[in-house]
């Protein structure tokens, strides 16, 4: 199992009032409703490994560079640089608890992983590559439903309301939804466009049609082949918009598909039959007033 904490520990924070606070009136409830979360999806699946994978980078220069107007409307105005890395917007109240997040996940010793210069979406696109068996995919995040593979086992389980209430994506929910399969869905986010991280697609070219060019053509490279045949089945609209765009259909899947090749460090996965340090769970716990939540998490521990 792997999780995208940051989608998970953002709906925590938006899903549990900010009335749960520690003693000393401290929000806590990006960290309880994540505590709880993962409470609830070890209790329901049973995983044998569980990774949170962490953000290491939210906005990676690469892709910037690639596409200058990538998740740009998410970069904090006043926020100081750091070594010149843009901060991302984040509520005041959600900031301070990122790092009592990690020292909990690490105290508990469930393992946490990242990238330098990498997102989330890239280190669960490589363990997802890695995984010799069925892999699950915790995330709120749509952009990873390209991961999507029935004959692996591989399949996003997509938080509806908490995540008591998670939608199981295969390929069939994402054709039906979408009308490609998992390995196409990069492709319709490429040309459809994402405004939630600044993609600015092919203009004229919905989803609908974004999907309709992929049946007829076979992949983005089939489709930019088609604006190239003169017998090729394309309206005369959507040749001259492809043709337009030829720049950004260029650049784009690197931008958009999540990297399967990124250098991680050594960790364990497996998951905890115990805290692996039960001194700093304990200390954690009064310092944050953590109490139902992390004894729901640590009651599901193998051990």
């Amino acid at each position: 199992m792997l999780l995208d904490t940051a989608s998970l520990y953002f709906r925590a924070y938006f899903g549990v009032p900010d009335s749960v606070r520690a003693p000393d009136g401290t929000p806590v409830n990006a960290v309880r409703g994540l505590l709880d979360f993962i409470a609830r999806l070890v209790q329901d699946h049973r995983p044998d490994d569980l990774v949170a994978c962490m953000d290491a980078d939210w906005r990676p220069a690469w892709r910037v560079a690639l596409i200058p107007t990538y998740k740009a409307h998410r970069v904090a105005e006043e926020a100081p640089e750091a070594g010149g890395v843009d901060q991302e917007e984040v509520p005041d109240t959600l900031s301070p608890q990122i790092p009592v997040i990690d020292e909990v996940l690490d105290a508990i010793g469930i393992a946490r992983v990242g990238a330098a210069d990498y997102e989330a979406d890239d280190v669960i696109g490589t363990l997802t590559g890695r995984a010799a068996g069925p892999v699950d995919i915790v995330t709120g995040d749509r952009d990873l439903f390209q991961l999507v593979d029935d004959e692996r086992g591989v399949r996003v389980l997509y938080p509806v309301k908490g995540v008591g209430t998670l939608r199981l994506v295969d390929e069939s929910y994402v054709r039906e939804k979408y009308g490609v399969g998992g390995s196409g869905y990069a492709d319709l986010a490429l040309l459809r466009g994402d405004p939630s991280d600044g993609l600015p697609g092919v203009p004229g070219i919905g989803e609908k049609t974004a999907a309709k060019l992929l049946a007829a053509h076979g992949d983005l490279a089939g489709i930019m082949a088609a604006v190239d045949d003169p017998a090729a089945q394309l309206t005369p609209a959507q040749r001259k918009r492809l043709a337009e765009a030829r720049a950004y259909v260029e650049v784009a899947p690197k931008v958009v598909r999540v990297a399967a090749d990124v250098a991680l460090p050594a960790f364990d996965a497996a998951l905890p039959r115990s805290p692996r340090d039960p001194g700093a769970v304990a200390a954690l716990a009064e310092r944050w007033g953590l109490g139902g939540s992390l004894r729901r998490l640590l009651s599901t521990l193998p051990g």
